[in-house]
């Protein structure tokens, strides 16, 4: 693996030392990679998150209340004028 060349891909500079370091790390990141290769998966199902993801969406069928324009607002601890109040901040 050419690691000036993946440098240059990613624009960092290297020093020679990186260079070194990096083309060992990568060197041994392929041969584990190589490994994995060597695994029996044709009975193993493709997946793109190793846990079920459930839809946590309310039901299309449920029907609620709409809220009015002053529902909200009179829930809020301070309100005047159809306005929320909030601290003043400087």
């Amino acid at each position: 693996m050419d690691i000036a060349y993946l440098a240059k891909l990613a624009r960092l500079k290297l020093t020679d030392l990186e260079k070194e370091r990096f083309s060992n790390q990568i060197e041994t990141i392929i041969k584990y990679i190589e490994k994995l290769n060597e695994l029996d998966t044709k009975d193993v199902e493709p997946t793109a998150h190793v846990l079920g993801l459930d839809n946590v969406f309310r039901d299309d069928m449920e029907i609620t209340t709409p809220l009015t324009d002053h529902d909200p607002i009179n829930d809020s601890p301070a309100h005047s004028k159809g306005h929320y109040e909030v601290p003043k901040i400087i």
